[in-house]
């Protein structure tokens, strides 16, 4: 077996290194991929009104976001799994087939619930593309450069944060909400030919693998029952959870007894990853406070519009991709993990600076804030993820990856239900006992002072939320991982 691994480590880095000229089209292939996937978080928000117009179903279209969000998040580790078996190529293919047909649904959906579902099975090929495109990116770039393309793939996710609704508005205002999943096809379409026709893997397969299907779906119905408890849950959560608790003890069962599991044992033994997944799950936890609650804090408290509240919050994604960018210099001098602590540390400083603000101060204090919490992030996410895939074999480097991410996507369920309970208990308290649903609808008009004072209480809570989020964070990566990690040498 262990043959069997370095030569298919050998064959994947010989054919994924071969030179700019093979990569050049491969590169660009990811990067149409991953907008695709980046876009569709963001592109339908502004197209709510007229899908719900169109459609009808207000009362369950927050499900149009919860349902694509669960779907990646479930099947992330079974995709990393999948692709360090057969390969990287079937999987990310298969995975834009998915998602291109999805789109293709999603445009012709008749009602709310067709439309939900035809999201899911978005999410379906969106679980592929995001593990895998990332994987791939690690393939093809030796260490040295491998912060390169991981810094341009986070710049994608950027550019889709900031583009992404602007589309969506534009597509739904002026031409049909449907176009919103129709320009997909073009653009997966040229991704799936440009990896069709350069991407070059030579997996050897001595042996036969068995896919663990059993362990998949019970890591589909744990992850799924948690997930849709921490996001819309309401007063069956406590069922919800404990099924999950249910599903999860069974699947852990059926993991252990299984030849070759969907999450290997191996994932949870290893302090790099350990740590890693640890530290980028509070990572989502914790950028879930400033992401979901400073456009309100920015509209409702400082008086700006829709537009400046977004330019408020986008700054961070400007300086994230930045800061990440950058960040190879300083992990190939003195370590990842050390470079992982400075940008916790950093955001943990620049969060308890943001609940320090004055009330209804100036907006360029929020935005510096988060042009500074960008480049601290930056230099946090980036290194853990080039750290972890630096460690790993190629055929390990798949599910690595995906476990990463998949702890990254429940820390921000977890961060979103969290968060949302201690804004409405602090919204309730300060109001006298109205309920927190009134909100919404007095923002619509001029709020009122206690109305501003409120919301300013229930954001600082957040945020000191946040911050707490963020030390735990820096003490997982000093604690739990090693100060230099055991990098492989590269084929």
């Amino acid at each position: 077996m262990r043959g069997h691994a370095e030569r298919t480590e050998r064959a994947g880095a010989e054919d994924g290194t071969a030179g700019p000229r093979r990569r050049g089209p491969v590169v660009v292939a990811l990067m149409l991929a991953m907008a695709l996937a980046a876009m569709e978080s963001t592109i339908i928000s502004t197209a709510v009104p007229q899908i719900v117009s169109d459609l009808g179903g207000f009362s369950v279209f927050s499900w149009l976001f919860s349902g694509y969000l669960l779907a990646v998040t479930v099947t992330l580790p079974v995709y990393g799994k999948l692709a360090d078996t057969y390969g990287r190529k079937p999987v990310l293919i298969g995975g834009i087939a998915i998602f291109l047909l999805g789109s293709l649904l999603c445009a012709g959906a008749w009602n709310m619930a067709s439309l939900i579902a035809f999201r899911v099975l978005q999410g379906l090929g969106g679980g592929a593309i995001q593990g895998t495109v990332q994987t791939v990116a690690a393939d093809l770039y030796e260490l040295k450069e491998r912060g390169r393309i991981q810094a341009a793939l986070s710049s994608v996710w950027a550019a889709s944060a900031i583009a992404g609704p602007l589309a969506g508005g534009l597509l739904a205002g002026y031409a049909d909400w449907r176009w919103i999943f129709l320009v997909n096809l073009p653009v997966g379409l040229v991704a799936m030919l440009l990896i069709a026709r350069h991407l070059r893997e030579s997996v050897v397969s001595p042996v036969r693998h068995r896919v663990d299907w059993p362990g998949a779906l019970g890591l589909f119905v744990s992850g799924g029952l948690l997930i849709v408890a921490l996001v819309d849950g309401g007063p069956t959560r406590p069922w919800l959870l404990g099924g999950s608790v249910a599903f999860g003890a069974l699947t852990v069962w059926i993991e252990r007894h299984a030849a070759e599991p969907v999450i290997p044992g191996w994932v949870w033994r290893r302090r790099v990853i350990v740590g890693a997944n640890l530290g980028l799950g509070m990572l989502g936890v914790m950028i879930i406070g400033p992401t979901v609650f400073l456009p309100m804090y920015a509209q409702a408290v400082l008086g700006l519009g829709p537009v400046q509240a977004g330019f408020v919050l986008s700054v961070m994604t400007l300086s994230w991709p930045l800061s990440a960018a950058l960040s190879n210099r300083v992990y190939l001098r003195i370590g990842f993990r050390d470079t992982a602590a400075i940008g916790m540390a950093a955001a943990t400083a620049t969060l308890v600076a943001l609940v320090c603000l004055p009330y209804a101060g100036p907006a360029w204090q929020p935005a510096l804030v988060m042009l500074l919490l960008g480049g601290a992030l930056g230099l946090f996410q980036l290194p853990l993820i080039v750290g972890v895939q630096s460690t790993v074999p190629w055929h390990e480097r798949a599910t690595a990856t995906s476990s990463i991410l998949f702890c990254r996507q429940v820390g921000q369920s977890v961060g979103a239900a969290v968060f949302g309970a201690v804004a409405n208990a602090t919204l309730a308290a300060r109001l006298s006992g109205d309920a927190p649903d009134t909100v919404s609808a007095a923002l619509a008009a001029h709020p009122t002072e206690p109305l501003r004072r409120a919301i300013a209480a229930a954001v600082n809570h957040v945020y000191l939320g946040t911050a707490l989020a963020a030390a735990v964070a820096l003490v997982i990566v000093l604690a739990v991982m090693p100060r230099r990690f055991p990098v492989l040498t590269e084929s």
